[in-house]
């Protein structure tokens, strides 16, 4: 028990070391983006005094690392600044984009978790027959699709062709609950890669687990098939699927722009567009920020979930 406590410890204190790196990195990254915020925002062929004004109201006169001690601390507080475009707190961009991301990556993930599992113990049950080589077929195929090519041929076929689903969210408001099956094609795509990786991952470790001594144990002991799967076998592809799910709710924020862009959902993705298009570095920080913080956490409690089932792999993402 000792051992363990120490291992969340020291896993704990790496996600703190980790959150401080991204805070210096995102910070880093923008201070070195090629040419001078002052300039873009001061107008059209500005004078310099004008441009001089313009630094100082930024705070762009300031020293790199006393504006990096007061940004830091604003996010401490919750406040990661103001729009540099609008004015207005990059909470409130946040908030607004954070409810349709978060909406389409939780349908995704309540969608995504089940089946794949599903997925993965009936082809590990049926190894070497024609259903476990037909899902196998399948989902490898599908991994190899990019989404943004099977987003187009979904909203070809479905939106177009059939006219059972609508192509965009444009036109129905800042709420994809209000018309439920605006949602449908982008959780479509955003399912299609993960299900098939986690899927193959469950069956292999189900695979090797159903070869292992301690189900052949439990086998002796005569208990049921059902049991040993579920609760023998499992829990022993539990591991590398939990740590894989942690990339894949990571990897649906940052994957996610693309499919918001495609389908015009005013979420995240949207706010990032515009925030770089207008080169907003307070909006460009805090969604770096947020993107990074919620890795480093997913990644935390996958490797907390995979060491509480599988405390002998030592795993740690």
């Amino acid at each position: 028990m000792s051992d363990r406590r120490a291992w969340v410890r020291r896993r704990l204190l790496l996600g703190v070391l980790q959150i401080a790196g991204l805070l210096l990195l995102v910070f880093a990254l923008t201070e070195a983006l090629p040419g001078d915020a002052a300039v873009a925002f001061a107008g059209d062929q500005p004078d310099p005094e004008r441009i001089e004004r313009v630094r100082e109201l930024m705070g762009l006169d300031r020293p790199a690392g006393e504006r990096f001690v007061e940004w830091v601390g604003g996010l401490l507080r919750g406040d990661p600044g103001v729009s540099l475009v609008t004015g207005r707190p990059v909470t409130e961009y946040l908030a607004v984009g954070f409810g349709p991301t978060l909406l389409l990556a939780g349908v995704t993930l309540v969608i995504l978790v089940p089946l794949a599992v599903g997925l993965g113990v009936l082809a590990a049950r049926r190894e070497g027959g024609p259903v476990d080589r037909l899902i196998s077929t399948v989902t490898l195929g599908l991994y190899a699709v990019p989404e943004f090519a099977l987003g187009v041929l979904l909203t070809v076929v479905f939106a177009l062709w059939l006219g059972w689903l609508p192509p965009t969210a444009i036109g129905y408001g800042t709420d994809p609950l209000v018309t439920p099956l605006v949602l449908v094609l982008p959780v479509m795509v955003l399912l299609a890669r993960p299900v098939c990786s986690i899927s193959r991952l469950v069956r292999a470790g189900m695979i090797e687990a159903m070869a292992s001594g301690h189900v052949a144990q439990a086998r002796r002991y005569g208990v049921s098939a059902v049991r040993v799967r579920w609760t023998h076998a499992l829990p022993h592809a539990a591991a590398p699927a939990a740590q894989q799910v942690a990339r894949t709710a990571d990897w649906l924020l940052g994957g996610v722009i693309v499919v918001e862009t495609l389908f015009v959902v005013p979420g995240l993705g949207t706010v990032l567009m515009d925030a770089v298009a207008a080169r907003d570095i307070p909006v460009i920080q805090g969604l770096a920020v947020l993107f990074g913080t919620v890795t480093v956490l997913l990644n935390l409690g996958a490797d907390l979930v995979a060491h509480r089932f599988a405390p002998r792999l030592e795993v740690a993402a």
